[in-house]
């Protein structure tokens, strides 16, 4: 078996994610607002919880279209609000319209979400080199950077260290531990 972060070989769902996922460079506006969604659902939640539920938001949440989502009024909100397979937190749902609503405008200042996002890192992975995952921050000045500019254009549930976890999911920075397999891959 190849090292990999401990984290990851307490689910399969986990080391899945993991081993394909966590830290690889994303570059795909769907993708980084699917992160960015399932990171504001996960704030107070553990991860495995989200990945379990990954494919019911997509569904329920519009394949994480931004325009499409963009578009909900309270009715779907309510709709959503009576499926079982998702969390049922109103004000998370509400964020994920609102940031929805933030995500086109950013899009349309920047051209896409992503020369946005990786402006905040100049195009580049910043690559940390962890030896004990104790010592991995849960934010970091960069997270406050953009959870500041992030919440004046419009965004909710972006604080410091759910904007940290999204840089570590889509490959802004790379957490994993350099006895990882996955530290020198991504």
């Amino acid at each position: 078996m190849p090292n990999r972060c401990l984290w990851a070989e307490a689910h399969p769902l986990l080391l899945e994610y993991h081993d394909n996922e966590w830290g690889v460079p994303v570059h795909d506006d769907l993708k980084l607002f699917e992160f960015l969604i399932l990171e504001g659902f996960q704030a107070g939640l553990s991860w495995l919880t989200i990945l379990k539920k990954r494919q019911s938001f997509r569904e329920a949440l519009e394949g994480f279209d931004a325009e499409k989502l963009a578009r909900w009024g309270e009715a779907e909100i309510t709709r959503a609000m009576r499926n079982e397979k998702i969390i049922k937190n109103r004000r998370k749902l509400e964020g994920a319209v609102a940031n929805a609503r933030a995500f086109l405008k950013v899009r349309e200042s920047f051209g896409s979400f992503s020369e946005y996002m990786w402006g905040f890192v100049e195009g580049k992975p910043v690559k940390n080199a962890w030896n004990d995952p104790s010592l991995i921050p849960a934010e970091t000045p960069l997270s406050r950077n953009i959870s500041r500019d992030m919440k004046r254009r419009g965004f909710r549930f972006v604080g410091p260290v759910v904007i940290y976890s999204h840089m570590q999911a889509v490959g802004m920075v790379n957490d994993h531990l350099v006895d990882c397999f996955r530290y020198a891959e991504v």
